[in-house]
């Protein structure tokens, strides 16, 4: 795993990231526009309880990211630049209207907005999802948003740990994981399942080395992240998952990402 979003950071300089991005939401609002925080700052926000360990295992903020609507990327655009925000129109045109880019010139936040869906290791389709859940993504989508990262950063690892701690595993999306929803994407898409299941066991693991984290909660972690696994591979599983399953790793299962810094 690498470093990437880990370091010390103030708490100036998180209340900052933080304000903002729930500001953003709220104003998207007023103008009748949807906006979900994903990222670490949804992970903070939706898991008080145990958003402490960002800061004590050293996970800091680098940029504010949303989920948004295709329908809607000209007047999230237009809205952004209203609060002064600078668009970076080069990039913006590359991505042809899944994603957009803004930086504030005053004080450098960098912001992206994601349209319709994620699709970086693996696809995360949020279509008629954002309503869901307010200022965030669903939870569903929120594990699933860490899960599909194949090179998983020790970040995920924090943000997902947070999460199961935080949030116990369910058929619905209050305050809960709607791990049936996971569980049918997963038996749909046997690469899906490979790197979700192989991420959670990474979660489990890696959660155990963190002595910021008390051992009621590692238990805890173990619990959750055992109850996950038996849910999804329990799922009936599609035609063309066992067929792919046939194939397994000797095939690639998952897309390169070239991200944009």
């Amino acid at each position: 795993m690498g470093s990437i979003g880990m370091s010390q950071q103030s708490d100036e300089e998180r209340l900052r990231f933080e304000g903002e991005a729930v500001r953003l939401v709220n104003a998207a609002a007023e103008a009748g526009l949807t906006l979900r925080l994903l990222g670490s700052l949804a992970f903070h926000i939706h898991c008080p309880e145990h958003a402490h360990l960002q800061q004590q295992l050293g996970r800091a903020y680098t940029d504010i990211d949303y989920a948004g609507y295709r329908a809607q990327a000209t007047p999230i655009g237009a809205f952004l630049k209203r609060l002064g925000y600078r668009e970076d129109a080069e990039i913006n045109i590359l991505f042809g209207g899944q994603r957009l880019i803004f930086d504030s010139p005053s004080d450098g936040l960098h912001i992206d907005v994601f349209l319709d869906k994620l699709n970086f290791c693996h696809e995360v389709n949020w279509a008629g999802r954002l309503e869901v859940d307010q200022p965030t993504l669903p939870l569903a989508e929120m594990l699933l948003e860490k899960m599909q990262i194949v090179k998983i950063n020790e970040k995920d690892i924090i943000d997902t740990l947070m999460l199961l701690l935080e949030h116990p595993l369910g058929d619905h999306d209050r305050e809960t994981i709607d791990i049936a929803r996971i569980s049918t994407l997963c038996a749909r898409d046997w690469g899906l399942w490979r790197t979700v299941t192989m991420n959670l066991g990474k979660v489990a693991q890696l959660g155990q080395g963190y002595a910021q984290v008390a051992d009621t909660e590692k238990k805890r972690l173990a619990s959750q992240v055992e109850a996950a696994l038996t849910r999804i591979n329990a799922e009936p599983k599609t035609t063309a998952w066992k067929l792919r399953a046939l194939v397994g790793d000797r095939v690639k299962w998952y897309q390169d990402v070239d991200e944009v810094v």
